[in-house]
């Protein structure tokens, strides 16, 4: 893997963690809003650190949209994880919130386990047919069909071979 891809996943990490903060100190600024109260739901939004917040989880979502364009979600969730000790470094300390033993014991579990999706490979193949070969669509069997009159299976797409004589 690039250096660039690591960048873009410390991107996908940083940002969701300071999104997440910037969004809940705000919010304990504001205070309580509802959807059916349009103008305190504006008035959070005008807050300087949810507006950071949501600017920092926007800039979250293009960094991941990034990652999983190169990189399966079953790879690109679990590197992130770190992002869950970080965040809870900085509820921890910046915004001064509890967090218990077993709070901290859940992060390292999580964490853990980035060792076993790290050894994989952040793709995995796929065998999808040539897109310039001709396909033929097959319509299901008699033989599919249940008593009752149900299919039970999908049509198939089969190549279309070549004729030799």
């Amino acid at each position: 893997m690039t250096f660039r891809k690591y960048l873009v996943l410390a991107g996908v990490t940083v940002f969701a963690a300071a999104g997440d903060s910037m969004l809940s100190h705000g919010m304990k600024q504001t205070g309580s809003v509802s959807l059916s109260h349009l103008q305190t739901l504006i008035g959070a939004v005008l807050n300087p650190w949810v507006a950071v917040g949501i600017l920092l989880l926007l800039a979250f979502f293009a960094a991941y949209m990034n990652a999983l364009s190169w990189a399966d979600l079953t790879y690109v969730l679990p590197a992130t994880s770190l992002g869950y000790v970080l965040l809870a470094l900085v509820a921890r300390f910046v915004l001064h919130e509890q967090v218990s033993p077993l709070r901290w014991l859940g992060i390292a579990l999580i964490s853990g386990g980035v060792g076993f999706v790290a050894g994989g490979p952040a793709l995995t193949s796929h065998s999808y047919p040539d897109p310039n070969q001709n396909l033929e669509l097959h319509p299901p069997s008699s033989s599919a069909l249940s008593e009752e009159g149900s299919y039970q299976g999908i049509a198939s797409a089969m190549p279309k071979r070549p004729q030799t004589e």
